[in-house]
Parts: C-alpha cells; structure tokens; sequence
C-alpha cells in the first residue's frame, strides 16, 4: 500500500490553481477546429452523488468472499474442488456427433490469468480454455457463439466471466472449479456486444461496456435472477471509445474506464440505483504531461495514487494529481495525495497492474519492472527476450518469505536484499504464454502458438501427427493423440504459409507459400529435399496435393494455373522436376485432385473452378514444359462449384462429389462426367465450402460410411449415401469468424478445423453412434422426405402433388380419349418437366436433362435397363433435391436486370421490349420463335389453357401483333414479375442470407 504524504505547504501551494481548475467543469460542446478541449464531460448528478462522501466497501456492506450462497447436497458447484474440473467422466459417452476435445492456438488480444494451481485461463476463439500446464490437460468452456471479446475473473479465481461481442452477445459465468456455468446473461448489449467487463473482489456484480457506436456502462448483480442491469448509464461520443473498465477494490461503488484520450470516473448511487460519470480531459496544467495516448490496457486504483499507462511516452513524468485540481474526481483518490514523480522508459504498448504493494509495468521490450509507492525502480526483470507483452497475471498465493534458504532475485537497493514477489505469468503480442517462477527466476513456455491466420492443416496418412502452418513462417507437427509438438520450422521473415499437403506414405510434406514457392519437407525432420525451392508461379500457392505414387506434385495458384511437378533419378539422387503449367481456369481454382486409372496404376489430375468447369489432365501424355489436357466438361450452369472429391464405393459406379453455392451436392460418373445425382446439401446458413471423405472406422460398420465438411463457420458430418435427408446430417459453430481448412485423421476418430483469423485450430473427435441415432429418430424410408414439404403428409401441396400424378396419367393417355383409363402408381419418366413446373419449380433444359437422367439411369449398374416410369415417393425425393433450397427469389431477377439492362428515367432497370425478346432467342438455353410467341402469349393470357401441352398444337399466326399490344416498347423489373410472370407480389430485395 502507498502511504500517502503531504505536507501542509503543499497544500496551501496548489489551491489557488485548484479552484480555478474546478470552475471549468462542464460538458462538452461541440469542438471546432482550433478550440481549447480543457473542459470537463459529466453526466448529470455525479457531483452531486460524490459530495455525498465515499461509497461502501465490501466489507462494510457485509459482504462474503463468496459471491452466493451455494446449496448443500448434490450440487456439483457445491462439491466441486480445484482438481474436479480436470476429472474425466467416461461414465457416458457425448450425445453429440462431434465434440470438442483439443483446441491449439490463442487468442493473444485477451488477457490470460492464473487460476488456482498450475492452471492458467485464456480463449481460443469463441471457447475459453483451463489449461493444466502440469498434467498437459484441457477443459473447454464452451458456451459462446462468437469469438470471445474479453474476460474477468475473481480475486479468489474461482468465478470466471466470459463476454462476446455479436448482435446476440452473451455474457456467461462459470464456475472454475467445476466448469459449469451457473448464469448466462442474454442480449446485454445487443447493439455489438461487449468491449470491456469487470467483477467486482467480492464477485457479486459485473461491470461491461458495449461496443456499440454509442456506448452504455452497465452493472449487473449475477448472483440473482434479476431481469436487466442493476443501473447503466450512456456514454457520450465525445468520450471516445471505452475499451478498458475496472472497479476501485476498496470501494466498488466507484468505477474507472478509458479510452485512447479519455478517462471517465463512475459513481454509483445504490440506493437510487443510479449511475453516473465524469471526464476530466487531461491537460498539462490539471493532469499529466503525456507525450501519447492513455493506454487501452490498464489503469489502477490506488488509495493515494492514480497511475495512467500511456502508449508512448519516453520519460515523460507523471506530476502531482490531486483531489484540489478536480473535485468532481475525489472519491477516487485521497486528500492531497504525495506528488507521484516517475521517469518511466515505455516502448510500444505498456502494461501496467498493481500487486501489493508494486506497481508493475510490461512493455514492448519484454521487460517487467516494479516500482514501489515513490516509483522507485525495485526490480527489473529485462533478460527474457520476449516479445510485446500483453498481459501479466499474479499467483493468487503470496510468496514465501524471504530467508537464508529462499533465492529470489536481488531489489535494486544499495543492500541488494532479496526481492519475494509471487509467480506470474506474461502473454505476448506473438502468442506466447511464459510462466516466471521467482525463486531461481526460472522460465518455463507454456504456450508458443501462431501469431498469424492458420490455413495450412494436413494429417499423417498413417500416423496420430497433424501438421499446422500459419502467415506467421511457423509450421508445427503436432502428435495430436498426446498432444505434444514432435518437431517445428520457422521459415525466413516474409514466408507465409498458405497450403500444405502430406504424400500418400507421409515421408514427404509439401509446403505452398504466398509467394509462388513451394518447399517440398522431409516429414520428419523438416528439412528440404530439394537444394532449390520449386518457384513456377508468380502469385499465391492456393491448393497442393501428391499423386497416390508419390511420383507427381500438383499446385495450383492464384493466377488459375495449375502446376506439375514429377520426381526425377539423377545422378545426384530423386529431384523435383518442372513438368508443365496449364491456365486451364479463368477464375479460381476450388480443387485439386489425383485419382487413379481403372484400367492401369497410372494416377490422373483433375481440377475445378469457379468458372464451373471440371478439367482433367493428360499425365501420360505431357512432356517436360508441356502439360496436356484430355477433358473440360461445363459441370454447372448458375451453380459455382466449391469443391469436390472422390466419392467412396459404396455403390457400384464410381462417383465424385461436388458441393455448389446453391445448397446443392451432385454426383459425377467419373468417366463420362455425366451429373448422375443431385442432392439436397446441408443447410446451415452458408453452403459447402470443404468436404473429405472420412477414411472407414474400426469398431463401426465396415459398410458405413461418413463424410466431413465445412460451411463458412460450421464444421458437420454427413451419413454416406448421400439422399437429401436432412437428418443424416449435422453440424456446429467452430470458428465464428470462418474457416479455413478442414482436415480428419488417418482412423477417422478426429476431424480438424482450422480458423480464418482466429489463429487456431480445434480439435473434434467423432461420435458416429450419435450421428446414426440422431438420423433414426427422424424417421425411415419416405418420411424425411415428407417433412421437408409445406404441410407435410397431410398438407395442401401433398394433396396437390397427387392430383398433378393423376393429372398426368389422364394426360399421357390422350385428354380426349374414350377408352378405358389405366391407373397406375407410376408416370412416365416425360411428364416430370410438367409436374415440376407445375409444383412452382422451374428447371432449365439442362437440369431437366439431369433429372430425368437420373431417374433413368438408376437401376442401370444393376439390371441393365433404363428406368422409364417413376412412382409418387421417388418423385417427391427428386423434387426435394432439385428444387431451390430456399425458394424463388426476386433477387435473381432483379440481378438478371441489373446485369442486362440500364437505368431509365424513373431510375428503374428496364431492358428495351426488341432486345428482350432478341435475348431470349439468342443467349443461353435460347428459345425458338415459335417457343417464345408460344410461352409469352401463354403467360400473358390469351392463349387456350394448356397450350401444346394438352391440345398437341400451336398456331404463331398473329403472335408477333399480339406481343408488341400486350408488352409495352421498355421492360422494367417490375413490370415483367407482375404482368408477365404474374408473381404474387413484387418488392425490391437485396440478396438472401440464407
């Protein structure tokens, strides 16, 4: 503790500019360019508030050390130890398909702290993490949906507080003993989320401040059931943005937050359940002289000394700050507290608490200092060469007195005592973690994780090691099973990993960077193979992959080209030889791929873009410099592709798998690279952007087969075949910021995902019992499928669906026959077009084709014969899968008219009638004029009712005259959705988030 001292001179010295000081104190108004800012913002009351003397401590409230009181019994939080959160319950297995088990990485932008033991808290996206250094163990606490923003924890370190910064913000607190959390505050602050959160030394009421454009503070007494905050009051923007709040520990009823040039001093009036603020604007003659910013990091309480960091300022001195100077700030600090004169040498960004009776500060050199109440230099801890640090966290057990038989490190003092100061921990700007025994000063890494975005994950093809790599130049292999680190490479400054990919033996690792090279790495050493980095592309290295032989190389980059490199025998040994490069895409590459010939060993390439067009390339053929290509089929029409892989046998024909941006997977004969099915893909907010295959699991059925994907911040699984029953698969949120990479295990147990930027990557082992369960209760055979339509079963568009079946055999018969009418469970295979249009869907020629190619080449691998009938429940499942997944939109339209058109004089897109028409007989899947006069006057009315369709003919005569009468001269949006496609309803819309 700081005594505090003053002399009655000093007193009588600083009271006559004091007073002057205090008469300034108002709001702000609005600044223009030139005017002084020593002014004052305060909201209403707060003089009013302090003048009534100082708030109640904890103690004098009555207050406990425990914030509850915690029932007896079988509680878990009741019963629970230090060591109960780290004791395993393999009682009963987890009821979820994927469970998080393992996360690497962390977040470096959050403080980290020690618990209780050898157990230190920090966050790993949107999941806090207890981490037993001792025992190398994990528990997660998960529980956000977004990556965590900040977090708190108690004096006593059992109570932690986690809080997310999303429209849905979520502040949850946990038990560290037993991690449970035992309360979950909802939509705090459901304008952004929350910046900053304090708790109070008693743990009883939580302080956050949104993040929000217009900032609200708010207190919270957890402890209860209350709805809402205690108080809160709003900030004004002149304040800036509050990014760091803190409770005065001796009397909680007093607040302090900052911003990078405000201070603002709370007071909280229990009894009126009201809160209030100041900010007095540091100027030279009130307040300090800094040279920089007031730091976003700390800012502490002290009985007679209130201590600021600030971002930079070399040697600046902290001058005399007293209660005389501003009345309004006299609560926070003492009467006349003693001139605090400090030369503090800060680099970068400083960070400074207080323990004991020290104060500490951190910097950007890596180096620890403490200084007593005269800030005068104790100790200094400056030879660990780290990095920027950005946290520092105390024991919460004190150290053990100083004697003969202790070793701690000397003071600064002319007698050079020993200097007992308890065991801490540093986090850095460079994601490491170091724990600092005292006694013996012993230095002992806890964490050394990627500072950068990880988007370079790959597992050993035989062995529990996966490999991570980051922008950062650091690539790990990791023995995820007992999660140590094997071996690591740091590559030279400016290398940042994009890919890697391990060889089918796993002796090799290639590595792409976003500077075109590629290393190929010994994969257990890491050292190159090849004296040369293989360098052929100019941009970014995007994907990577090993021929099954481990004789071929691929890369693809970004400047859609893809790469080919062949091991060669030399004299000197097995080289890396430059085959060829093919700009075979003219948008990005999605995948890269090697298979192998059916009817020889010889692997095969193939590659997709997002030009919609799936390329093989001719290995046998091509010649040094000249890679040859054998096919480009145009798989896709308004679809972009975003992946794709083999499909594994568990049918007879030999399939890959595609994922598209339209919620859709489709099928592939690997020969003719004819579309043999379409599927309904998961809809989890964003569609498909990874998928792998997992490799058959021991202890499963050796017939059953699964698949991993990834979505845009969801990693699933997937029960193979694939069908379009929504059941047979899952999902949940991994990373909320996105993912980057998916990668499974050799034996299929675990399925890795790596975070955009987050800079980690989670580890979720495999439950496919839950996966089967969970499919099975939602039902057998037909009835998922039934579900998926309006009403289900017994809905109006079942009922609809029956009659359009019966509608079609009349029609198929001849509408004007007499004869006997055959009733049948089955139509023909040709009237799918019609049934479909007529249910609302309307499919292109192309996927008409599809359809009906699919329905008849079911059965075709194992009879022989084409299908050329379907039945009321196969129609359903087609219709379920090739219908959009989420209906018409306007949106497409709209985008059709923005692309083709021009704005006319109301500002409406519109497309001259003529250029319309000449569009729709030219561009694309075009029409016939006969097929247009035909559709257009059908849907303009004044055609008989069934057209062709029903009456086998169509006279054109007289078309054209009733077109140009019925169409006006200029096409709007509107006017084509509402008089021409007589859509139910018309309004502008911007592009579905579906």
């Amino acid at each position: 503790q700081i005594t505090e001292e003053k002399s009655n001179t000093e007193i009588k010295e600083h009271r006559q500019s004091d007073a002057a000081a205090e008469q300034t104190a108002h709001q702000i108004p609005d600044m223009k360019e030139g005017e002084s800012s020593e002014q004052n913002v305060h909201s209403p009351g707060l003089e009013d508030t302090l003048s009534q003397g100082q708030g109640r401590s904890a103690s004098e409230a009555g207050e406990g050390s425990s914030p509850r009181t915690l029932p007896p019994g079988n509680s878990l939080v009741y019963s629970a130890t230090p060591r109960t959160v780290f004791e395993k319950d393999t009682s009963s297995a987890s009821p979820n398909p994927l469970n998080l088990v393992w996360a690497f990485g962390i977040n470096r932008n959050v403080p980290v702290f020690t618990l209780h033991g050898k157990v230190i808290l920090y966050t790993c996206g949107q999941t806090a993490v207890m981490y037993d250094y001792h025992n190398n163990s994990q528990h997660l606490l998960q529980g956000h949906c977004r990556s965590i923003s900040c977090l708190c924890v108690s004096e006593d370190r059992r109570w932690v507080a986690t809080a997310d910064k999303s429209s849905e913000s979520l502040v949850i607190i946990w038990d560290s003993y037993s991690g449970i959390p035992v309360q979950t505050i909802f939509n705090c602050h459901p304008d952004g989320g929350v910046t900053a959160m304090a708790i109070t030394p008693d743990a009883k009421y939580l302080a956050t401040i949104g993040a929000d454009v217009i900032q609200r503070v708010c207190i919270w007494d957890w402890t209860t059931n209350r709805e809402g905050p205690v108080c809160s009051v709003q900030l004004n923007l002149e304040v800036g943005l509050q990014n760091y709040i803190i409770f005065n520990p001796r009397d909680y009823t007093q607040l302090l937050s900052n911003s990078d040039k405000c201070l603002l001093f709370y007071a909280w009036l229990q009894e009126e359940q009201h809160l209030t603020y100041l900010a007095p604007l540091l100027t030279e003659k009130v307040s300090f002289l800094l040279l920089g910013r007031i730091s976003v990091h700390a800012i502490y309480f002290s009985l007679t000394t209130l201590v600021p960091t600030t971002l930079h300022f070399n040697k600046a001195a902290l001058t005399r700050y007293r209660k005389a100077q501003l009345h309004t700030a006299a609560s926070f600090i003492r009467y006349y507290s003693k001139a605090a004169v400090a030369c503090l040498l800060s680099l970068g960004c400083p960070v400074t608490t207080l323990i004991g009776n020290y104060f500490v500060t951190c910097d950007a050199r890596g180096h620890v200092k403490f200084y007593d109440g005269q800030f005068q230099l104790l100790h200094s801890y400056s030879h660990f060469k780290l990095g920027p640090i950005r946290s520092i966290s105390f024991s919460k057990h004190p150290p053990t007195p100083a004697s003969d038989k202790t070793r701690y490190p000397t003071d600064c003092t002319i007698k050079g005592q020993q200097f007992p100061i308890r065991n801490f921990v540093i986090s850095t700007s460079d994601a490491t973690v170091v724990h600092v025994t005292t006694k013996k000063t012993k230095l002992r890494y806890l964490i050394q994780e990627h500072s950068a975005p990880v988007h370079a994950v790959s597992c050993h093809p035989s062995q529990p090691f996966i490999s991570i790599a980051s922008y950062c130049g650091i690539l790990k292999v990791w023995d995820y099973e007992k999660k140590k680190c094997i071996c690591s490479r740091i590559f030279d400054a400016g290398k940042q990993i994009q890919c890697l990919a391990y060889d089918p033996k796993g002796l090799l690792i290639g590595v792409g960077f976003t500077d075109g090279s590629v290393h190929v790495l010994d994969a257990l050493t890491l050292n190159d193979e090849c004296m040369v980095p293989l360098k052929f592309s100019k941009n970014i290295v995007t994907l990577i992959t090993f021929s099954h032989d481990s004789q071929y190389l691929a890369i693809a980059d970004g400047d859609f080209a893809v790469v080919v490199f062949q091991i060669m025998t030399t004299k000197n040994g097995k080289v890396w030889e430059f085959l060829g490069k093919q700009k075979s895409h003219y948008k990005p590459i999605k995948s890269i791929m090697f298979g192998i010939h059916f009817d020889s060993d010889q692997p095969r390439l193939l590659s997709l873009g997002m030009d919609r067009v799936l390329v093989e390339y001719d290995l046998v053929n091509s010649i040094k410099d000249d890679l040859k290509i054998q096919s480009r089929d145009w798989i896709e029409q308004s679809a972009i592709p975003k992946c794709m892989t083999w499909y594994p046998p568990v049918c007879k024909e030999y399939f890959i798998i595609t994922a598209n941006d339209q919620y859709k997977m489709k099928l592939y004969n690997t020969t003719t690279k004819m579309c043999r099915k379409t599927m309904l893909g998961p809809t989890y907010g964003s569609p498909v952007e990874k998928i792998v295959i997992i490799p058959a699991v021991s202890g499963y059925d050796a017939g059953k087969r699964y698949l991993a994907y990834i979505t845009t911040d969801k990693v699933g699984l997937q029960i193979l075949p694939v069908d379009g029953n929504p059941h047979k698969s899952n999902a949940i949120i991994c990373h909320s910021e996105g993912v980057s990479n998916l990668a499974c295990s050799y034996d299929g147990h675990y399925v890795f995902t790596a975070g955009v930027d987050d800079c980690t990557v989670l580890v979720w082992e495999t439950n496919f019992i839950a996966l089967e369960a969970a499919a099975a209760l939602g039902g057998e055979d037909l009835i998922p499928f039934y579900r998926l339509l309006d009403g289900g079963r017994k809905g109006e568009l079942f009922r609809e669906l029956e009659d359009y079946f019966y509608y079609m055999q009349l029609r198929s018969q001849s509408i004007d026959t007499m004869d006997t009418r055959q009733v049948s469970i089955q139509i023909p295979l040709t009237e799918v077009p019609f049934v479909m249009r007529a249910l609302g869907v309307y499919p292109s020629e192309q996927e008409v084709e599809d359809m009906l190619n699919e329905v008849k080449f079911s059965k075709y691998v194992d009879t022989g014969k084409y299908v050329t009938d379907i039945d009321l429940g196969e129609f359903i499942k087609l219709y379920v899968n090739h219908r959009p997944a989420f209906g018409l939109s306007v949106y497409d339209l709209q985008h059709a008219f923005e692309v083709l058109g021009y704005d006319n004089e109301q500002g409406e897109k519109a497309i001259d009638r003529g250029e319309l028409l000449q569009m729709l007989q030219s561009r694309g899947e075009h029409m016939t004029e006969e097929e247009l006069a035909e559709y257009l006057t059908t849907l303009l009315g004044v055609n008989p009712e069934g057209g062709r369709s029903e009456l086998g003919t169509y006279d054109s005569a007289g078309a054209a005259a009733l077109l140009e009468q019925e169409i006006p001269e200029v096409v709007t949006t509107n006017l084509f959705a509402t008089e021409i496609l007589h859509l139910p309803t018309y309004e502008s819309e911007t592009e579905p988030n579906a």
